[in-house]
């Protein structure tokens, strides 16, 4: 381990540090566990970029920790001629995102580089839009997505729109970790870098034609207008950046009974209402349940702070009581939507694609198949369905139809390369106005999916496991599964292993390898008879290990129990590997 104690010290009386700074160091100068958890290690600049929790030190989110990791960005920009191009730069509703994000362009202006950034909070696709909008080269977005309060975090994006993928995620990642003294990260006034013509705002512009290629999405304008005094709309923004976009949206397109939550209505990076703003979390929802009770709503949406991912309860008619959607459920009816109403009018081309991680539902691939779409299988995380985007454009092959990830985002159309929520809430809407016209709710809907395609049914399971023993847990136990291959999870069989940090899939059977085919990642895949599945693989963006799994049921209560099972084994499997 580094000498986490000398770096503290140096922070202490290196001038470069400011004296705020300094002062909450010397808050904790008797505690060397929190020394040492501040500065055992640099925050990590990976893949996804940065992401951790704001404060003081080198494992923390902090001025001088954006400046270095955008001087290292700087550094790869100018190295590829792409100075002249510019970056775009958004932020979320979290504490220090205003500020993160101004830093970055004060940094990049000090290197040559304009920076263009929005006036005030815009949701994530909107910055990936613009960045191909503005034919910037990269692009620079200040959020920790759902994590809780006390973080945040740094994305890149590359000039197609998507967050940054190879080489450009490893170019970057060496500019970046080449800086070992925080004080060689360049910056200058704003007033001096407006005035040079490298600090640009940008605003209503950007957001009038964002949301003009959400809105040309909505094929059925004409059953909204029909059916827009009937359906009943409640949305909470969960205190991010989706307040605007969403509910400006919806109006334009001319539902009339749209109810925000007037608790979580505006942004607030304390998040006061909720423990924790993750539309996958069932207490996000108790408000909107709450209020949606009260207008008899048929659908209750949430957004995550940033506006990518979208959570979703929709009303059984029969019943009266709201359900949850998971995010596999929710975008696969979507899918089923779209894919429907472009075979409707002839839109589905010979060369169409269904695009989704490798941990989402396989719903998805018997949907792709109804439609005579290809199903293509990319690693997780959205830039890799941004990639396939990009590959299309440049082999003049392939047509992006839809694509998603099972973590609640999905995206319909091109204009961005990165999941879009407010797009999901307006296409969600517009499904709920067209089936409701033939006497159906979304829950209706979704069990005539399941009753055509079979019933699927997944679930993920995180282990967090922070600090120092908590990454030498999370790397035993994945050690564990990869050099011990199991042959069954509970009453299933593996048939086949897909290792794609090692790159192979592995028929157990007949002991036959083939390459995976997709970049090296740390993730294990387990194929299982009757066409269920297990996946592990440590998260990329929090300290946490995540387990996925997958059945298909003979009917809902089967589906639940299959699931069920196959969690219990995973949970003893765990266990028994942690007592080791």
């Amino acid at each position: 381990m580094r000498d986490y104690r000398g770096i503290y010290e140096k922070w202490l009386s290196d001038p470069y540090f400011d004296e705020e700074t300094k002062a909450e160091l010397r808050a904790i100068a008797d505690d060397d566990n929190e020394i040492k958890e501040r500065f055992y290690m640099d925050l990590e600049f990976g893949t996804a970029g940065l992401r951790g929790i704001i404060g003081a030190g080198t494992n923390r989110m902090n001025k001088y920790v954006i400046r270095r990791a955008t001087q290292g960005l700087a550094n790869y920009i100018i190295k590829q001629g792409g100075a002249d191009k510019g970056v775009a730069i958004a932020y979320d509703s979290r504490h220090m995102s205003k500020e993160f994000s101004d830093e970055a362009a004060r940094t990049l202006a000090a290197n040559g580089i304009k920076a263009y950034r929005f006036e005030s909070l815009r949701p994530t696709p909107e910055l990936s839009f613009a960045v191909r909008e503005l034919h910037c080269i990269a692009g620079i977005n200040i959020t920790a997505s759902h994590n809780p309060s006390n973080y945040n975090g740094y994305k890149v994006y590359w000039e197609d729109g998507a967050q940054f993928t190879p080489p450009h995620d490893k170019g970057v990642t060496e500019e970046v970790l080449a800086i070992e003294d925080f004080s060689e990260a360049r910056t200058m006034s704003r007033e001096e870098a407006e005035a040079a013509g490298l600090y640009v705002t940008i605003g209503k512009e950007v957001d009038d034609k964002y949301i003009a290629h959400v809105e040309d999405a909505i094929v059925n304008k004409e059953v909204i207008k029909e059916m827009q005094d009937q359906i009943r709309i409640v949305y909470t923004p969960l205190h991010g950046t989706g307040h605007v976009p969403v509910t400006r949206v919806l109006s334009e397109l001319g539902f009339t009974h749209v109810y925000e939550v007037p608790e979580q209505a505006e942004p607030d990076g304390d998040f006061p209402t909720v423990a924790y703003p993750n539309p996958e979390s069932p207490k996000a929802f108790e408000l909107g349940l709450e209020l949606a009770k009260k207008v008899d709503a048929e659908l209750v949406l949430a957004t995550d702070p940033d506006a990518d991912r979208l959570g979703v309860y929709v009303r059984d008619q029969k019943s009266g009581e709201y359900i949850a959607l998971t995010g596999n459920m929710s975008g696969a009816l979507l899918c089923e939507y779209v894919l429907s109403q472009k075979k409707e009018r002839g839109e589905i081309p010979a060369d169409g694609q269904v695009v989704k991680s490798i941990v989402t539902t396989n719903l998805l691939d018997a949907v792709a198949a109804n439609y005579g779409c290809e199903l293509i299988e990319v690693l997780t995380g959205f830039k890799w369905i941004g990639r396939v985007i990009l590959n299309n454009e440049q082999q003049k092959k392939g047509s992006y139809m839809f694509g998603m990830e099972e973590s609640y985002g999905c995206l319909i159309g091109t204009y961005a390369r990165d999941k879009d929520a407010v797009s999901a809430v307006s296409s969600l809407c517009e499904a709920a106005a067209y089936y409701k016209k033939q006497g159906k709710t979304l829950w209706d809907v979704m069990l005539d999916m399941y009753a055509k395609y079979g019933y699927y049914r997944e679930y993920t399971k995180s282990l967090e496991l922070s600090g120092i023993e908590g990454l030498q847990k999370i790397a035993r136990i994945i050690d564990t599964f990869r050099k011990q291959e199991p042959d069954t999870f509970g009453s299933y069989k593996v048939q086949r292993i897909r290792d794609y940090r090692e790159d192979f899939i592995k028929d157990l059977k007949t002991g036959k390898t083939e390459k995976t085919g997709l970049p090296a990642s740390n993730v294990l895949y387990y194929e299982l008879n009757d066409d269920a599945w297990v996946c592990v693989r440590p998260s990329g963006t929090e300290p946490k290990l995540k387990f996925y799994c997958g059945v298909k049921g003979r009917d809902l209560e089967d589906a639940v129990r299959l699931v069920d099972e196959l969690d219990q084994n995973l949970t003893e499997k765990i266990n028994a590997i942690l007592k080791d």
